[in-house]
């Protein structure tokens, strides 16, 4: 009789259980996914398909947080970031953005460590303006820098994505906020 009982009792925990986590996890992916957390994206972004934007004055540029909005959905924030799905969201600018210009891309030559999902990088020190991991050295691009509020420049992991859209960029996607910015090897 206390076999049944226990056997019973556990059917309904595990039913009840199993109800709650799949209504959660469909909630989730409903509202646009959550962001950052652990995270980490299978690939980097698709190459945009448009041009893109008409140039802009360098005045325009310091007040670039005004002129475009990324958080999709409640909780998400207000910068360049990537859904719990794999979507890049805010890479949408297309080639020749002229935030991402570069007179001379890759002058300090390409990226030699691995890049993508299955290598993360734990920050070791630094800024926006530089900042290391591994021996390697990176600066955030100007038009970004405000995007990696937040970031922890000493213990952080990142992941480094090709930018098919920018020649001369990486995108740095930050693992436990799920945001991302431009970068470029130093």
């Amino acid at each position: 009789m206390k076999i049944k009982k226990f056997s019973g009792l556990a059917f309904v925990f595990l039913t009840v259980g199993c109800s709650m986590l799949m209504a959660q996890h469909g909630e989730e992916k409903g509202g646009g996914g959550h962001v950052g957390g652990g995270f980490v994206p299978s690939h980097g972004p698709t190459a945009h398909p448009q041009a893109a934007p008409a140039a802009r004055s360098k005045e325009g540029e310091a007040d670039h947080a005004n002129d475009k909005r990324f958080a999709d959905a409640q909780g998400h924030p207000e910068a360049p970031h990537v859904h719990d799905n794999g979507k890049w969201v805010g890479h949408d600018t297309g080639k020749n953005d002229p935030h991402y210009h570069l007179d001379h891309p890759w002058e300090h030559g390409h990226f030699p460590g691995p890049i993508g999902a299955g290598h993360v990088w734990r920050l070791s020190g630094g800024g926006p303006e530089r900042f290391g991991f591994g021996g390697f050295f990176f600066s955030v691009a100007p038009y970004d820098v405000a995007f990696c509020n937040g970031w922890d420049w000493n213990s952080d992991d990142i992941v480094i994505y090709d930018d098919p859209d920018h020649i001369g960029w990486y995108l740095a996607y930050n693992v436990r906020l799920g945001v991302y910015v431009h970068v470029q090897y130093l």
